[in-house]
């Protein structure tokens, strides 16, 4: 099943949420996941997967959660089919690649994940694009990479190219998925990393919103890790997450720190980052 109907079956603002279970080894992610039981999304990275492999993706499954495995797969096509697929055979729901890999490899990727769907009898997993990655800010993304494209622009034509190699969705900073969702209506799937609640420090990520902002502005899903891994208290910490787009569903996305801070919410979070 993939991010479409994820995107269908959500019942609660906490189905939009998705806790990167980054800089946490296996048995320390087992362990988080555990104590979140309204949870239904978790993302595996690079760094959980090298240390965890196939086996911690099956262990997260056996926990009730589904997985959005973010490898990042960006190679020539044949591989980039191949490690799609693989992933697919793994019950890995949502998989990244880079679009700049080209429409040649999306494609490929593309066309192994629907095989591999069909061999199982499964629905195919939902293959996500990423287009620029939200540590970058637009002075050093030009000098570093050469790149004579404003951030926004650049996004813009990585996400046509995904779209019309069949690609489900994109991964994108917040800041660019109100102009993305506007040229990519759902079920186009926008999976926004980059999320920091009221009061959580920026980190490590230049291009920010909150998640009712970015929930407001188009987001399919939201990718949260630190402020809820590393707090004094995870379950706590999500369910204020999720009391703050809950309240911000039912007024003006501009008044929702004010009401959050009238809740108490905002200087909640703050005490756990």
């Amino acid at each position: 099943m993939g991010v479409v109907s994820a995107v269908r079956e959500a019942r609660s603002s906490a189905d939009q949420i998705i806790v990167a279970l980054d800089g946490l080894g296996p048995q320390q992610a087992l362990a988080l996941s555990a104590l979140l039981p309204e949870l239904g999304w978790v993302k595996v990275g690079l760094e959980l997967y090298v240390a965890g492999g196939p086996a911690v993706v099956a262990q997260l499954r056996e926990q009730g959660k589904r997985v959005f495995l973010d490898l990042k797969f960006h190679d020539i096509p044949a591989t980039m089919a191949g490690a799609c697929r693989s992933a697919a055979a793994l019950g890995a729901e949502l998989i990244t690649v880079h679009a700049c890999a080209g429409s040649e490899a999306l494609r490929a990727a593309q066309d192994a994940v629907l095989e591999q769907a069909g061999k199982e009898g499964l629905a195919a997993a939902t293959l996500l694009a990423v287009t620029v990655l939200t540590s970058w800010e637009a002075k050093r993304f030009a000098a570093e990479l050469g790149i004579d494209m404003p951030i926004a622009a650049y996004v813009s034509q990585l996400a046509r190219l995904a779209a019309a190699a069949g690609i489900g969705g994109c991964v994108c900073s917040p800041l660019e998925v109100a102009a993305l969702r506007k040229a990519h209506p759902a079920p186009f799937a926008l999976v926004t990393p980059g999320i920091r609640p009221l009061g959580s420090p920026r980190g490590d990520q230049a291009r920010v919103m909150t998640p009712a902002e970015a929930l407001a502005a188009g987001a399919s899903h939201l990718v949260i890790g630190r402020p809820i891994t590393t707090a004094a208290d995870p379950a706590a910490a999500l369910a204020a997450i999720v009391e703050t787009i809950d309240v911000a569903e039912t007024i003006d996305v501009a008044e929702t720190i004010d009401v959050a801070e009238t809740i108490g919410v905002a200087e909640t979070l703050k005490g756990w980052v």
